[in-house]
This record gives structure tokens, sequence and C-alpha cells, in this order.
């Protein structure tokens, strides 16, 4: 069916709405954008669905909804779990709350129990209620830090972790089966929840929620001790952070929270934000104005599903707010987490901390001075959440930590998924033991970097739209992957992992091993002097993103050989 065929398929067929109807009219004259709209299916990858809200097959609608948890079902059936149900959670975004009661009707007309949330919960909370209900799958409608005219669709199983291989491809396949809209099912709400099939949750699952966060404090009395004196801006970016951050910080003792007013309730539009992502400065521009008038010791922010956290802290002596990347606050939290576990005696036996491939080597560091187990993991947090669930299996490690660059960390098991409420949690825990001693967030990050080296890590993105960007992005590939680089710049080449044929191969002695990670279309270069680089198309988006890390003397330096690895990268391609 063409892209005008399916259009007029649309227009035409009883099965949509009028409202959809009347938004097709409206863009008749335009041809470029019905193709947009029409030229394909809204793929239903690994993680889900993504995509602009609006009438048509390419776009987030209550049809494309509707279809992917028709093939959800159909595979939940098949794998007998219709019994065990599945949790569905949503954030603040336009749509949202449609979005989930589709997915949860859609099931229930196929006999599967859906536990819906009666209002927004961040993604990690769902994380927690499907493993807490024992239910088979879990749903969150969320469209993460993406701008205001997108929505999406991620797909939990049963250990409560975004769908991993074998299962993520096979539910894919059941999705792309599913045809024609007329064979996916549906039912009346009221009728839904007379027969038991519509169950809406809430309070019960705070509550426990909010108990399993403060199983990772470690010193409570220590909060208490400088609770008047603390102070901390927090921005939940007008998403779902707010109600459970306030919440904990406040049962755990902190006085002094200001939340930033023009980003504290729900707004679908994101009206203050160009950009609802912890990782852009621009982001934090209300909640940096609101520190100083405060004097606050830190600035947090949470992207609209609350499973990451972005932090700012103060620097005494220049009077500035510092700016956190993701792997520092990653391994501040980790830092204190295995100091203090080890100095309290409550670590447990056979430590593990589980990171991604291209998340900071301080980590290496920091995990041998602890002797902790380190295991690397491909980028996507699944990957974490998949090892907690093999470390249950085996027996072989205890869960204590795991991070990814891209801001998303968690401390303990309640979650199979970054978790930015307990982030939040652990971040001012860390931030009130500084204040005890005297020091900043801020000041306990310079020692560290004196301690474990001076490490720093960037990310250069390529974006190319379009079939051709596509092709692009696949050359480049084909080039570094074939004719892999000697050098870059002043740093050699000592080893090439190739994920996607499962070899590393040494450089200098020309042997090679598998890389012991699941297939996957990412080179990664060990290079000279603790620096790495490492190439990876995105999933999700038309770009290709080259992670980079380097090791200075001091911060000024690692800055510069940043800026050199960076330069050289871009004179390779």
């Amino acid at each position: 069916m063409s892209y005008m065929d399916g259009y007029k398929y649309w227009l035409e067929d009883d099965y949509f709405d009028a409202a959809t109807k009347e938004e097709l009219q409206g863009i008749a004259d335009n041809a470029a954008e019905i193709e947009d709209r029409f030229y394909k299916e809204l793929e239903f990858g690994t993680g889900g669905l993504r995509g602009v809200i609006g009438a048509g097959t390419n776009r987030m609608n209550i049809y494309t909804v509707r279809k992917a948890t028709q093939g959800l079902a159909n595979y939940i059936l098949k794998q007998g779990g219709s019994e065990k149900g599945v949790a569905i959670a949503y954030d603040s975004r336009f749509m949202s709350p449609e979005f989930a009661d589709e997915a949860a009707l859609c099931l229930a007309a196929n006999g599967i129990k859906a536990y819906v949330f009666d209002a927004l919960r961040p993604t990690p909370e769902l994380s927690f209620a499907l493993r807490t209900l024992g239910c088979i799958s879990g749903i969150v409608v969320t469209a993460s830090h993406n701008p205001p005219e997108y929505n999406g669709y991620k797909v939990y199983w049963e250990d409560g972790a975004q769908v991993t291989a074998p299962k993520d491809k096979e539910i894919i396949t059941e999705v792309k089966n599913v045809t024609d809209y007329h064979t996916v099912k549906t039912m009346d709400k009221e009728e839904a929840m007379a027969k038991g099939l519509y169950v809406v949750i809430g309070k019960e699952i705070d509550d426990a929620y909010m108990v399993e966060l403060k199983k990772q404090i470690i010193h409570p009395e220590v909060i208490k001790e400088v609770a008047d004196d603390i102070k901390i801006v927090y921005s939940p970016f007008n998403g779902t952070g707010n109600v459970p951050v306030r919440r904990i910080l406040s049962e755990l003792g902190f006085k002094n929270v200001y939340v930033v007013p023009e980003q504290e309730m729900p707004d679908p539009k994101f009206t203050t934000l160009d950009y609802p992502n912890p990782e852009d400065p621009k982001a934090f521009t209300l909640a940096l104005k609101l520190a100083k008038e405060k004097n606050a010791d830190i600035v947090l922010a949470t992207d609209p599903d609350a499973d990451r956290l972005g932090i700012y802290a103060l620097d005494t002596k220049s009077g500035e707010y510092i700016p956190f990347t993701g792997n520092m606050s990653g391994m501040l939290i980790a830092d204190y987490i295995l100091g203090e576990r080890t100095a309290t005696g409550t670590m447990p036996e056979n430590p593990a901390l589980v990171k991604t491939i291209v998340t900071t080597n301080m980590s290496d560091v920091i995990t041998k001075s602890y002797g902790v187990k380190q295991i690397e993991v491909l980028t996507g947090f699944k990957f974490i959440g998949e090892q907690i669930k093999l470390f249950e299996q085996t027996g072989s490690n205890n869960y204590v930590f795991g991070l990814e660059e891209s801001y998303g960390c968690l401390a303990g098991t309640h979650a199979r998924d970054k978790d930015a409420i307990v982030a939040v949690m652990c971040l001012c825990e860390a931030a009130a033991f500084c204040k005890k001693q005297g020091i900043t967030v801020w000041d306990k990050m310079l020692q560290m970097y004196e301690k474990y080296g001076y490490f720093k890590e960037d990310m250069y993105t390529i974006t190319l739209k379009g079939i051709d960007g596509s092709r692009q992005i696949q050359e480049m590939m084909s080039k570094l992957r074939s004719n892999p680089p000697k050098e870059f710049g002043p740093w050699k080449v000592l080893a090439v992992r190739d994920y996607d044929n499962d070899v590393i191969t040494n450089l200098e002695t020309g042997e090679t091993t598998p890389t012991g990670l699941p297939k996957s279309n990412v080179l990664y270069f060990d290079l000279t002097d603790d620096a790495w680089c490492c190439a990876r198309p995105s999933g999700t988006e038309p770009k290709i993103k080259f992670y980079m890390g380097v090791k200075g003397n001091s911060l000024e330096d690692a800055k510069a050989k940043n800026a050199v690895l960076t330069e050289s990268l871009k004179a390779y391609l």
C-alpha cells in the first residue's frame, strides 16, 4: 500500500473516528505531510514506540498504540501469562492518560488484567510495581526527554527491566504480524472494570516504593544532623518527579527543599523549557536563578518520566554552580555508597557494580580500590537490569550499584531500570555527609579527581535524517570497521572491540578474543594513556554518536586532551 493509499484508507474506513478524519482532511493539500505520516508504520523497536503525536501510521495515536498492544497481548497469551496481568504507568505528556487507557482496554479485551496507575508516575515506579504485583509485563507511556510534540510507549518484562533478547525480537514479530486494524481488540472501560480486567492502583504501590527506597540510606542520622542547614533546589521539569521526590526528601528529614515554581506542576507543553532534558544547561536557567536566591548547596532536576537526574553543585570559592555530567554524578554516588558501605560493614558478599561500555573509566579505579567486581554491558539500562536478574538466578554476585553515562543510575534492586528518585535521595544523602564534613559536593568531586585521576568524557553527535542519512551512517560504520584507524591524534589504537562481530582485535599482536556481549552495531577503540573512543548509531533517532574519554593531570589538562581527541575524530571522519 502506497502512502497515499494509506491516507485514503484512514479517511474512508469506518474504523477511524471523526476527529482523526478531520485532522487528516486538514492536510489534504500537503503531499509532503501526508507522505511523512503514511510512508511507513511507526516502528516498534526493542524499546517500544516513540514518535510525534498525530493521525497516521507513522505517528503516535490511539490506533498505533492499540495495534502495538494487540501484538504484545498476542505474545503474552502465547507465553501463558494472561493471569499475571500487565502494569501500566504514564507521564505528563499530551495524550499519555488516553494512550495508557487504550493499552489497558486492548489488554482487557484479550482477557489480560491491566493494573493502571490513578495518575502520572515515574518510569522506575512502574518497574517496581510490576514486580510487586507479580505481572508478566509492564508498559510506560512516555517520550522521556523528547520535545512536547512526542510521546512513546516502552515495554517491560516480568523481571522489571525493559525487554532484552530474545523476547524483544519475538514481541516485535508479534506486533508486525498485526496488519489489519479491524483485528485489534478493545472494550468498554466500565465493562472492563466490572469484570476485574481494569484495576486502578496508586497509594499502596507508592507507600511500598518509599519503603524500598529508604533501605538504601546509610546514614539517616547525618541527614537529621544537617537538615536545618543544607539547602536543595529541585525541578521536576513539569513531569512525574515532583510528588515522589518531595515526599522522600521530606520523610528523610530534609527541611529546605525549594521547588522551581514554574516547573513544578505537570505541563505537557513544557512551557519554560526548550528541551526537558537534564543534559541541557539551558533547562537549568530557572533552577539556577532560584538557587542563587536561596544560596542552595545543590541544584537537582529530573526528566519528565523521572528516570534521569541532572545536578549542579555550589563552588564556594567562586560562588558559581558547577554542572555535573552523568558520569560525575554517578561516580559521586558510587564512591559514597561503596565507601560508606565498606566503612559501616554493610557491604554484601561478592559485591558488583555494573556499568555500560561508554561510561567513565573512573569507575574501573573506584571499584578496584574497594574490591568490588565491575561488569560492563552494552549501552542501555536494560542490560544492567538483566545483570541483576542473572545475579539472582546464579547467586554469583550481589548488585550494589549500576550506572550509564546518560544521567541514569540505580542503587538497590527494587527497580530494574534507572531511577532518578533513588538517585536524588542518594545524592542528597551524600551532600549531607559532605556538609557535615564542612565541604561541598563539588569539593568532594575534586577530592575524587585527585585520588582516582582526572577523567573526562564527551560525546560528538552527527544527525543525518532520511534514507540518505541512514546510508551515510552505515558507510561511516563500515569504514571504521573495515579499515580501523591506527591512531587518533597523539593516541595510538591498542585494540578494537567490534560488538557486531563479537571480536576484540589487539592491533599490536593481531590476537583476537570474543567480546562476550550480545551482538550490537558498536565499535570501541581502546587507546593509549587511558583514552578511548566508541562509535554507535542511535537505535531511536537518525544519529550516530561518538563517545570518548581521556585521563588528564588536572581539570584543565583533561579538558584540553578531550578537545584534541574530538578534533582528531572529526578529522578522521
